[in-house]
């Protein structure tokens, strides 16, 4: 390991549907984040691992958009990003691509003016406007904060993201290894495997429902030989009307769900799965914080 090696924390924020996960997923090489074009999809800080063995190691904290909270999920989740600022050594800062300072951009300055760490802004999506625009809105965001860097980028299609990588290990602090450089996640299997299951159900379903699921995994269990694992998996809705809609017309959306989940989950587990989904109700479930907490969120960040 080089003596200059340097390792810290970093932690990605912005409003929901930014592209948070779609740039740490970039960065890393792999689907550790699940996405979707639905707010909202990430739900708990998830900690991924970038190793470069010269330069040093980058773990980042993908947080939950920062938004308005309406439950008591969407509290936790606010409280989830917010707390990440207080203990990192760098801050990234994602924004689409836009001149119009919103109420939601202004109460992200508003947290930053607090923040004692460099913060990097990072204009993503740029793939969706022209060139010339992208240098009116980094004027823009210049005169609201004072920004360590301001990078352009488009986290689809990975342009930019060297330089995100290159500016971060520019402001990390000298420092020692934390993971062995094969680590990507201090996730377990089962987490991810959970999160696929949610994020195949977000892009399937319909806008009025997937805020009201969560996924919870009942059986995960190798057979003998380890080609092939059981996964029995529950979807968990707030409404009876929502279970009919999630299991769909003789069970057609809920194999479509399964279906597209097995895939991925085989593609990062690299063995045969065995997935059986159920459907079960909770009603009220994001507005009970024991239910939160059965669920697996957090109770530090549960109020």
């Amino acid at each position: 390991m080089s003596e200059k090696f340097k390792s810290g924390f970093v932690t990605l924020i912005g409003r929901p549907n930014v592209g948070k996960s779609t740039l740490m997923n970039q960065i890393i090489g792999q689907k550790i984040a699940i996405t979707s074009a639905k707010p909202q999809t990430t739900r708990n800080q998830i900690r991924t691992v970038y190793t470069d063995e010269e330069r040093g190691q980058i773990i980042f904290l993908d947080t939950p958009g920062i938004h308005k909270a309406k439950n008591k999920l969407g509290e936790y989740m606010v409280n989830v990003a917010e707390s990440t600022l207080d203990a990192v050594d760098v801050v990234i800062w994602l924004v689409e691509p836009g001149t119009f300072i919103g109420p939601g951009e202004q109460h992200i300055i508003d947290i930053l003016q607090k923040v004692k760490v460099p913060v990097i802004l990072v204009i993503n999506k740029i793939d969706k406007v022209k060139k010339p625009e992208v240098l009116t809105i980094i004027d823009t965001y210049r005169q609201l904060y004072d920004f360590a860097e301001i990078i352009p980028a488009s986290a689809i299609n990975g342009e930019g993201t060297d330089v995100i990588v290159d500016m971060i290990f520019k402001y990390l602090p000298y420092g020692p290894m934390y993971y062995d450089e094969e680590t990507v996640t201090d996730q377990q299997m089962r987490q991810i495997a959970a999160e696929i299951i949610r994020e195949k159900a977000l892009r399937c379903l319909n806008d009025e429902i997937p805020h009201g699921i969560a996924v919870t995994i009942e059986v995960f269990r190798e057979r003998k030989g380890g080609a092939l694992w059981d996964i029995e998996a529950s979807i968990i809705c707030e409404k009876d009307s929502h279970k009919g809609i999630v299991i769909g017309k003789g069970g057609a959306m809920l194999k479509k769900i399964g279906s597209y989940a097995r895939q991925d989950i085989e593609d990062m587990m690299q063995a045969q799965v065995n997935l059986k989904l159920f459907v079960k109700v909770r009603k009220g479930w994001r507005d009970n914080p024991a239910q939160l907490r059965g669920l697996g969120y957090d109770s530090k960040d549960i109020k």
